[in-house]
Formats: C-alpha cells, sequence, structure tokens
C-alpha cells in the first residue's frame, strides 16, 4: 500500500491549528478545521450552525487575515472546511491524518484523543502538536493500534515562515508511519525535520527558554539594558534582529512564561534549572499585561505622535516605565561591522574587552555547556539541536557550530580557566585530537558523534544537493569576487552569485557570459541558483545601484548604455543557448534576479517568492531584458494565430501593471497569478531541495530531447496600448497612488513595453524592443528625480516617493 495524506484533520483554529491548516491546504491537502462550539451561546443559537462555528470561523479569518500571511495563495482556503467538535467530529473517520492543535493541558488532550480513537479510520496517523507534555502521558491506556499510529508533530510559529518540524516518536510508534511523515513533511510542507525524544518542550524550546531565561537573569546582574542586549545578540552572532527581547515580544511573554515554567516543573535535575525562574519585572509586565505585539506593548512598544509620526520606545525593568529607544553600540559591535564573514564578526564579539563582548562571551559559554549536556538527553546527535535552534530561532549557527566558530579548544581552555566545568564527553573529544565539532571531507560534511567517538556524516536528504559540499570537493569551475560556476554533478553546472544580497553587477555579468561558453563545451545545462542564508533570504536584491548611482553622477550614458547592452546579451544567450538553463529563485528576486529568471527555460522556484520588476522604485525600468521576457511570458503560451486573434488589452495591462507599480509577489503561488511563472514552472516547498531539483529538471529536459527556443518576433499593442495606459495613469493620480514622476516614468514604460510607435498587433523584433528599454533607461537616468531616488535607496534602502 502507498500511503497518502489526502485529506487532513486539524484540531484547533487558532494561530498555530490556523497556520497547520493554511499549509496543508496550501499543498494541496483537504483540510476538515475543527474548533469548540461556543460556551455562551443564547437559546435561539444553538441550533444555529454560524454560531455553533462561531470560533472555528474567527481562527480560518484570522488565519486569512494575518500579517504576514500564512497563506500562500488566499485561495487555498477554499480546500478548508470548517466545523465543530459536537456536529462534525465524525468527519475526522474520512482523514489520513489527524492533528491535535488544542490548549496545553493534558486532561483536555486525553479526552479529545479518545473520542478520536472511536472515529478514527483504521491505519490514519494521529499526532500532537503539544509542546511540553509527555505524549507517554497523552496515550496512557489507549488501545495498540492508536499508539502505533501516534507521535508528535510540533510545529513553530508561524506555520508557514519557520522551517523547524520537531518529530517525536512515541514508544509504540510504527518506523514507516515516522518514515513517511518525515518524507512528506520534508518534501511536502518543506520543512526541516529533527527527531526529538519525549523529554519536555522537546529539542527547539528546551534549548532556546533556557537561553532566553539565562539572558534575562544575568542582564540583571550585570547591569545591562534590553536594547544593549538586544544589540549584541544579534546579526552580529549570527541571530536575527529580533534577537532576545523582540523575540519575546514576537511569541508573547505570557507563551515565555509557560514554557519556562513547563521546563522548570519538568526537569527536575536539569543544571541550569534556576535560570528558568525569571527575574521579577517579567512577573510584574505580565500581570500588567505587557505581553508584547499580541497586546501593544511589551519590553518593546510603538507610540505615535499628533504629526502621526511613529516612536519606538523600549521599557526599562528598574522603572517599569517606557522610554525613548536609543540603539547603543559597543566597540566590539563596531569592529564587527567592518568584517564580512560570520566567523570574523564573532570573534570580534566573543573576544571583546569592553563590556558588551564580555557578556556575549557569558552567555555563549552558558549556551555551549548547556547544549553539550543535552546530548543525548533531548537528541541523540548535535546535529538535531544545530538545526533546531537554526530552523526554529533563525540562527545562521547553532551552538556547536558557533562554538566549532570560534575554535573548540581555545573556548575550553578559556572557560577552564574561569573555572567553568567542561562536560567529560568534550574533554574526551579533545584528548583524542578532534578539535571540532564539524569537518567537511571530499565534499562531504560529518559531524561528532559522542556515542562512537567518531565523526560520521551529517544525514542529507536525497534530493538535496550542496554547492558548499562540491565546492569543497573542488568542483569550482571559475570563479571571482562575484560569482562562481561549479559542477553539481551529472554533466550539470550552477552559476552561483556571492555578492552582498546577491546584487548583480559586472562581474557577475561577465562570468555568466564564460559559464555559458564552458557549459556549452563540456556540459549538458545549467542551473542559476545559490544557497545563501537568511530568511527568507536573497536569490538576487537587484542590480548593483551604487555602480549605476556613480555612472549617473557622472553622467557616463555611453557607459550605463555599454553596460545594459552586456546584460542583455547574457540574458539572451540564457534564452537562447543550445543547453537547458533553470532558474532556482528562492526569497527576494527583484530587479535584475527577476530578469535573469525571465531569461531562463524553466524557473524552479521555492514556495517562498518575493518576486517583481522593482526598477520604477528607484526611477527606472528593467532594461536587461525584463520588460520585453515579461511580455513574453504573457503571450508566448498562446498559438501564433490564436495571439493576433486575441484582445492584447487583456495582457497587456496586467503585464504593464506589474512594472508600473513595482508588483512583488508574496509567494510562488501569487507569482504565479501575476505572469511571473508559467505553467511549465515548478514550485518547490523544501528549499533545501531546490537546487537538485532544478537539477533534475535540467536532467529532465536533457532526456526529453531539449531543442532550444526559435527567435521570432513578438506580437505588441503598439500606440493603442499607450492610451490604454494614460487612462490607468490618470485612475492612480487622482487616487494619490502615483507620483508625477511615476506617471512619467509609467508612460515610458507602456511605450517600451508597446514595441514603440507601432500599431496595435503589429510584430516587432526583440533587438528593438531592447534597443527601446535601453533608450529608456539612460534618459532615465539623466532626470534628477531618478537619481534623487537611487541615491536615497542606497541611503536608508528604502523608497522615496518624488
Amino acid at each position: 500500500m502507498i500511503r497518502k495524506i489526502r485529506k487532513a484533520a486539524v484540531i484547533g483554529s487558532g494561530i498555530m491549528g490556523g497556520g497547520i491548516a493554511a499549509l496543508l491546504a496550501g499543498a494541496g491537502v483537504n483540510v476538515q478545521l475543527l474548533d469548540i462550539v461556543p460556551f455562551d451561546l443564547k437559546e435561539d443559537e444553538k441550533t444555529d450552525p454560524a454560531a455553533r462555528n462561531r470560533i472555528v470561523n474567527a481562527g480560518l479569518e484570522a488565519s486569512l487575515a494575518s500579517s504576514p500571511a500564512l497563506f500562500f495563495n488566499k485561495k487555498d482556503a477554499g480546500r478548508i472546511k470548517t466545523g465543530n467538535l459536537e456536529d462534525d467530529i465524525q468527519n475526522i473517520s474520512e482523514c489520513d491524518w489527524i492533528i491535535e492543535v488544542v490548549v496545553e493541558n493534558l486532561g483536555i488532550k486525553r479526552d479529545l484523543f479518545a473520542k478520536i480513537e472511536k472515529l478514527r479510520k483504521p491505519g490514519s496517523i494521529v499526532s500532537s502538536n503539544t509542546s511540553g507534555i509527555p505524549l507517554k502521558d497523552i496515550c496512557k491506556g489507549f488501545s495498540k493500534e492508536f499508539k502505533r499510529h501516534f507521535m508528535g508533530t510540533h510545529f513553530f510559529n508561524p506555520v508557514r515562515y519557520m522551517h523547524l518540524l520537531e518529530l517525536i516518536p512515541g514508544a509504540d510508534t510504527l518506523p514507516e508511519i515516522l518514515d513517511f511523515i518525515a518524507a512528506f513533511g520534508e518534501k511536502n510542507l518543506g520543512k526541516g525535520i529533527v527527531w526529538a525524544k519525549d523529554t519536555p518542550n522537546f529539542v527547539g524550546n528546551r534549548i532556546g527558554i533556557q537561553e532566553i531565561g539565562a539572558i534575562m537573569n544575568a542582564m540583571e546582574e550585570d547591569g545591562l539594558t534590553i536594547a544593549e542586549v538586544d544589540a549584541i545578540f544579534g546579526p552580529a552572532l549570527g541571530r536575527p534582529k529580533t534577537a532576545i527581547f523582540r523575540l519575546a515580544d514576537l511569541v508573547g511573554l505570557d507563551t515565555i512564561v509557560h514554557v519556562c515554567k513547563n521546563s522548570y516543573d519538568l526537569c527536575p535535575d536539569d543544571e541550569q534549572r534556576q535560570a528558568l525562574v525569571l527575574p521579577d519585572f517579567v512577573k510584574t509586565m505580565v500581570d500588567k499585561n505587557l505581553l508584547g505585539n499580541k497586546t501593544g506593548a511589551g519590553f518593546y512598544k510603538t507610540e505615535l505622535t499628533p504629526e502621526w509620526k511613529k516612536i519606538r520606545k523600549i521599557l526599562n525593568p528598574s522603572t517599569m516605565e517606557y522610554q525613548d529607544l536609543v540603539r547603543p553600540t559597543f566597540p566590539c559591535l563596531d569592529a564587527a561591522k567592518k568584517k564580512e564573514t560570520l566567523k570574523e564578526k564573532i570573534d570580534c564579539v566573543l573576544n571583546g574587552e569592553d563590556k558588551g563582548g564580555k557578556f556575549a562571551w557569558k552567555m555563549a559559554t552558558n549556551s555551549f555547556l548547556y547544549a553539550a549536556n543535552r546530548v543525548p538527553e533531548i537528541a541523540d546527535t548535535i546535529v538535531e539541536i544545530d538545526n533546531a535552534m537554526k530552523w526554529g530561532y533563525n540562527f545562521e549557527m547553532g551552538p556547536f557550530e558557533l562554538w566549532d566558530a570560534y575554535g573548540v579548544k581555545a573556548a575550553v581552555k578559556r572557560m577552564e580557566k574561569q573555572d567553568l566545568k567542561v562536560p567529560a564527553h568534550i574533554k574526551k573529544m579533545l584528548e583524542k585530537g578532534n578539535t571540532c565539532f564539524y569537518k567537511l571531507e571530499r565534499g562531504i560534511q560529518y559531524y561528532y558523534d559522542f556515542v562512537s567517538d567518531a565523526y560520521k556524516p551529517v544525514p542529507a536528504g536525497k534530493n538535496m544537493v550542496s554547492i558548499a559540499a562540491a565546492k569543497g570537493n573542488r568542483k569550482t569551475v571559475m570563479e571571482n569576487n562575484s560569482a562562481s560556476l561549479v559542477d553539481i554533478g551529472d554533466d550539470v553546472f550552477c552559476v552561483e552569485f556571492h555578492t552582498k544580497m546577491n546584487a548583480i553587477n559586472e562581474e557577475i555579468v561577465d562570468l555568466m557570459g564564460d559559464a555559458l561558453d564552458y557549459v556549452d563545451k563540456n556540459g549538458a545545462g545549467l542551473v542559476i541558483g545559490n544557497q545563501a542564508g537568511g530568511v527568507p533570504g536573497a536569490f538576487s536584491a537587484g542590480a548593483d545601484l551604487a555602480f549605476i548611482s556613480r555612472l549617473c553622477h557622472e553622467k557616463k550614458y555611453a557607459e550605463i548604455d555599454v553596460f545594459l547592452k552586456k546584460a542583455q546579451a547574457g540574458v539572451q544567450r540564457i534564452k537562447y543557448a543550445a543547453f537547458p538553463v533553470v532558474a532556482a529563485p528562492y526569497g527576494m528576486v527583484l530587479g535584475g534576479g527577476c530578469e535573469i529568471c525571465l531569461g531562463a527555460d524553466r524557473i524552479v522556484a521555492h514556495a517562498e517568492l518575493y518576486m517583481g520588476l522593482v526598477e520604477i522604485g528607484v526611477g527606472l525600468l528593467p532594461a536587461g531584458g525584463g520588460t520585453m521576457n515579461l511580455w513574453k511570458k504573457y503571450i508566448t503560451a498562446l498559438p501564433a494565430k490564436t495571439a493576433k486573434d486575441t484582445d492584447l488589452a487583456k495582457f497587456f495591462v496586467p503585464a504593464f501593471m506589474n512594472i508600473a507599480m513595482a508588483s512583488v509577489s508574496m509567494s510562488a503561488a501569487q507569482a504565479r497569478g501575476n505572469g511571473f511563472l508559467g505553467q511549465a514552472d515548478r514550485i518547490v516547498f523544501n528549499r533545501d531541495n531546490l537546487i537538485g531539483e532544478a537539477k533534475k529538471e535540467v536532467l529532465k529536459m536533457v532526456d526529453d530531447g531539449y531543442i532550444p527556443p526559435a527567435r521570432q518576433p513578438l506580437i505588441v499593442m503598439g500606440d493603442a496600448g499607450q492610451g490604454m495606459v494614460n487612462a490607468e495613469i490618470f485612475n492612480l493620480l487622482n487616487g494619490k497612488l502615483m507620483s508625477e514622476h511615476d506617471a512619467f516614468l509609467a508612460r515610458r514604460i507602456a511605450y517600451v513595453m508597446g514595441g514603440g510607435d507601432v500599431k496595435t498587433g503589429s510584430t516587432v523584433d526583440e533587438d528593438t524592443i531592447l534597443k527601446l528599454e535601453r533608450d529608456a533607461f539612460a534618459d532615465f537616468c539623466k532626470q534628477e528625480k531618478t537619481i534623487a531616488r537611487i541615491d536615497h535607496m542606497l541611503k536608508t534602502g528604502k523608497p522615496l516617493r518624488n
């Protein structure tokens, strides 16, 4: 029997249950979302289905209205059917997977599972999303058949965005059930799987909550402020900007307190148990309902002045009053900002002699030792702990990886000088001459296993291709400061960008040309992709604006034209190469990055895709073939005869508006709806598999007997398009959705996309449209308002509307 998940039940429609339902629906699963009947129904409401489903429907509406969005596409909500636990619970008998997401109360959970046991169909999988209650207590006394299909599936919130899915086997769970959910979670739901043991708070929250508690207590002891702590535990240590206290506001202080208490109560032998007793000011905050974002105030809050200016405030724990946020710094952080690599930044901070550096080291050692003492208590390997912190908390490095970056031997020596107790298995590892937790050999990454006292390969999915591993295995064919060409096996090569935010510059354009020549002689096909970090990360945030700004200020318009010709020629070579080229975008895919993808034969995109031609925001237009190739994306699916007979306006206006309004998709599903992805393009849920899936697409195209596309003139909207666009621009100006400069830019963009001064339905060769792009771009660069937009973006990172 081949097991499939066609229908699932999610019981509990709060933010977590709603998020799980939205994710499943986005993965094509039909979902029955259930919740309780309201306790306060009036007599006439007791037979009213709408009233009885009030809670579950409100939960679904909240999920639909959530920001950031929980749904990839709101149309996915059509796969969700709501109901209540009295009238509709029998529907779970049709479900392949039943997920419990109700309140963390053992009695309530057991009562619910007793009902589920009677109604579920044989063989269906049942899981709990509990974060703290032991599974053995939940399923005690249930049938053997139930226990064999019961496990923990702990998603992290917000479900769509957090990569981590902790899987917790029950004592009796069948191995095939565990294997199936792991595979489904990884491939269909796009999650990184961490195997946890049935211990309190599992892996991510056990490690994470201890660190939060330890830092809050140490902050009081050492006299630091909330702002100082958040400055230290941010990007300089490979952490998100939310750091510690912004994260607590995001999660909710009541949740933090609950998880701390749970760990304290259920882990009496934990050597760091006292760190879970939070400072008194935290209890005061909870009493005052200062819980964070959910109540509008926590450690931080935002106030509006009478002029509607936002002012960020921060809590002073000593006075319990809010004061203006002043962003602090330390010499170690100033030094770290000047460094390129994360390891260099870490060295600056953890070796800093100032107050910030000393505090960072103190808490880093706490984290190192606590994590080391949790193996094998909560997980069998260091990999599970590191992955849980990276995928559940968006750290760039887990505790063992951070320890490696500092130097294991050097850290242990420094800790012993401070009379800190280093775990015996760490000392034993060093005594055997093993001075790192991870190492890369012949393209394979290994981790140190404390049980066997030997290195073992880090587990990797069969669909995963690691560019770093290929480079470590000396598979780099060519490279410069901005890009590399890497052999990823089976005669397929990958062009990898590695500039800041993977911005497109002249070096990338040059290497792309050389790469195409090389693959033409030596390979079967090419993938354009990279595996840079960050959430959501940046496939490419666009062109190198600093380069364009310099040319604008120096009025070197001829050089601008030369650069654009080279970029356009590169995209055209991608489009018409004699071998398949597949782009593998994820995260931010803006401007020039988007143009490169539009030039590829196929796009294999990650589900989290923020894609758009946003050049108008800096006073420009897509001039790397983007204007032309977006139009082609809209019309080339039509046969030539059909295209001539079609009302081109139906395609022209939405294509134009994508560029004129700098529209950016909020998911790959939306990118497909916006016309950036075609029907032949694919969406992959797991970013770890993206390069591997793009490589598979290349090989499939080769196996199918790839034939490069023929160059053909484009049918265009012509002068009629400009008239139609003028009406749209008039409406946008009146609605104050567009400035006069935007309108000036938009009219020229319509002229370019329409093919210039030709009649509707005319055919125009591609070189003509590319020349129109270049001319418009150069003219825009002469505009003072455009230069102001570019400089403002470079200075602030935000668009200027002038």
